[in-house]
């Protein structure tokens, strides 16, 4: 399988999904490169965008990424289902690809909509956190990952921002 973010955010574009890129592409549009292989986003949880939603990954060929994940019955191609989930590790035709109901941290929503940005990633428009949301998210996760992402955010910090 080939990670192909462009078509990824492409597809959610064309759909009309309402999303936020969290995690590694978001640490990417605020200053700081590095390589990721998966693309972590937030959405608004509601019956029309996660019909969007739902069609999106559909036309990626979305399914459960994990041990025996074929055997839970989860289809990350249903509207019902993508409301009610926490979160949701997929492969598609297009490569890894997380959507995350409960994040640590995280703002409502809306809040975080009104403070987010637009990056370009590989011709296409996306919508990424805001760069305090992205950190508030990250320390709230503590991972040592995004400890490091936090310190390098901070140190190559645009003065634009």
């Amino acid at each position: 399988m080939t990670f192909d973010p462009s078509r990824i955010f492409e597809t959610l574009d064309r759909h009309g999904v309402d999303y936020l890129t969290i995690g590694a592409w978001a640490v990417i549009a605020h200053g700081y490169v590095r390589a990721t292989a998966d693309i972590d986003f937030v959405a608004r949880v509601d019956e029309e965008n996660m019909a969007r939603l739902a069609a999106a990954l559909k036309e990626l060929n979305a399914r459960l990424r994990g041990v025996d994940a074929d055997k839970l019955d989860i289809d990350p191609q249903d509207p019902r289902v993508l409301i009610t989930g926490a979160s949701f590790t997929m492969d598609t035709d297009a490569g890894p690809l997380d959507f995350l109901n409960d994040v640590p941290g995280a703002a409502d929503y809306d809040d975080m909509r009104s403070r987010a940005r637009q990056a370009n990633a590989g011709g296409v428009t996306v919508w990424v956190v805001g760069y305090e949301d992205l950190l508030r998210m990250k320390e709230a996760s503590g991972r040592e990952q995004d400890l490091l992402d936090i310190h390098q955010l901070r140190d190559n910090r645009p003065s634009s921002q």
